[in-house]
């Protein structure tokens, strides 16, 4: 591959991800706010780079999975951020859940330099960034999509050009709003499974199945039953979506109920310390509101 790819991120997703663009054959430019985090993949050949400006130089395209909005700023408009290194022509792609507004900045900034902008959320956790089978949502023009499309294809297996700058991130709103009223029917489900004596296990085995079929039962509710809360999305990461989300929804005039609720009900997991667990750690708060916790 004569493609140079850089690359800012290399967390739970980012790691993988980065991963699956090195065994692909790509040359890649790595940093990561921990550099130990980025050591694997070091050792595998990508050239470490101490700041996201290093990881742009000579890069055609760069991509960004960082953690909250304010990272993105500075990781890309920042000193010593991407747009201080991107030549002109070259593509900076943010995978990272932000905000519609940072990404129509991003873009606009970008621009002014010659240089094309994607926001281009994802979703599929992990266990997608692990085997390649992301949903990939991205926001920008389509000929800087198009240019992005194959190294997307490598990432994920649902890709899809959503309009213009910042309808990425408005398209993983709308998919993060459903996983909140999802996962309060996950944990609340399996609770009574678990209450009536039944083994969670088989209960998911069966409604996985039927109507009551989606993606969190079946992938994270056999995590609650495993009783495995490691993180394939932190909670105090899922906490910030579900911010901007209703930021969102206000900014329209908009009454999202269902998402003000989740939003509470996750805020007290952060409360109890559970922010670094996964998601499905949100089980744990309804075991303590029924007081059935060890």
């Amino acid at each position: 591959m004569n493609t140079t790819i850089g690359w800012i991120g290399t967390g739970v997703m980012g790691a993988p991800m980065c991963r699956h663009l090195l065994n692909a054959g790509y040359s890649i430019r790595v940093h990561n706010r921990t550099h130990s985090k980025a050591d694997s993949l070091v050792k595998s050949g990508a050239v470490w780079c101490d700041t996201p400006r290093q990881a742009a130089l000579n890069s055609e395209l760069i991509f960004t999975i960082v953690g909250y909005p304010e990272d993105v700023e500075q990781v890309i408009l920042g000193n010593q951020g991407v747009l201080e290194g991107a030549e002109k022509g070259s593509i900076i792609v943010d995978m990272t859940t932000s905000t519609p507004e940072l990404a129509e900045k991003i873009y606009q900034s970008a621009r002014e330099k010659e240089i094309d902008s994607i926001d281009a959320p994802v979703s599929g956790g992990d266990v997608g960034a692990r085997n390649g089978r992301l949903a990939i949502m991205a926001g920008g023009d389509e000929k800087a999509y198009k240019r992005v499309k194959p190294i997307f294809d490598i990432l994920g297996e649902n890709i899809r050009h959503m309009g213009g700058a910042g309808k990425g991130q408005h398209t993983k709103m709308c998919n993060q709003i459903l996983i909140a009223g999802t996962m309060i029917g996950v944990v609340e489900s399996l609770l009574y499974a678990w209450k009536t004596g039944m083994d969670r296990s088989e209960v998911i085995e069966i409604i996985g199945k039927g109507a009551a079929s989606s993606w969190s039962i079946n992938n994270l509710g056999t995590r609650i039953a495993d009783g495995n809360y490691d993180p394939g999305f932190f909670i105090k990461h899922f906490v910030k979506d579900m911010r901007i989300a209703l930021d969102e929804a206000r900014r329209m005039n908009l009454s999202l109920p269902g998402l003000a609720l989740a939003e509470q009900f996750y805020t007290s997991a952060m409360a109890l310390g559970y922010e670094n667990l996964g998601t499905q750690g949100l089980y744990k708060v309804f075991e303590q509101m029924n007081g059935l916790a060890d």
